[in-house]
């Protein structure tokens, strides 16, 4: 469980410093957010899952179908322009609190 915990702070300090370099190069893997959700949605049927706010006020989201299990993390900008940061497959929703009640080791 410990290992589990460590992979996913990684992943995460991971994902901070990927959405940086996403901005930073602006390359094909971004446009207006509007054309990018309507793609994710009619290409992958993926649909909005979770959404954050990162440093510089940029939003995080990560979308997903519950059907295939594909998923995808962007990241926008304040003038709406939407980065992809990563995509993968095998996405499950979880209710569960992930961190461990007081007192118990991970």
């Amino acid at each position: 469980m410990k290992q589990k915990f460590l992979a996913l702070s990684l992943g995460f300090g991971a994902l901070i410093l990927a959405t940086q370099h996403a901005f930073a190069q602006q390359t094909n893997n971004c446009a207006d957010r509007e054309r990018v959700v309507e793609r994710l949605s009619e290409t992958y049927g993926e649909s909005r899952q979770s959404i954050g706010l990162a440093p510089n006020n940029s939003v995080v989201e990560v979308f997903a179908s519950l059907e295939t299990g594909t998923w995808t993390i962007t990241v926008t900008n304040p003038s709406g322009m939407t980065c992809l940061v990563a995509s993968g497959q095998a996405f499950e929703a979880t209710n569960g609190d992930l961190t461990p009640a007081k007192g118990t080791a991970l």
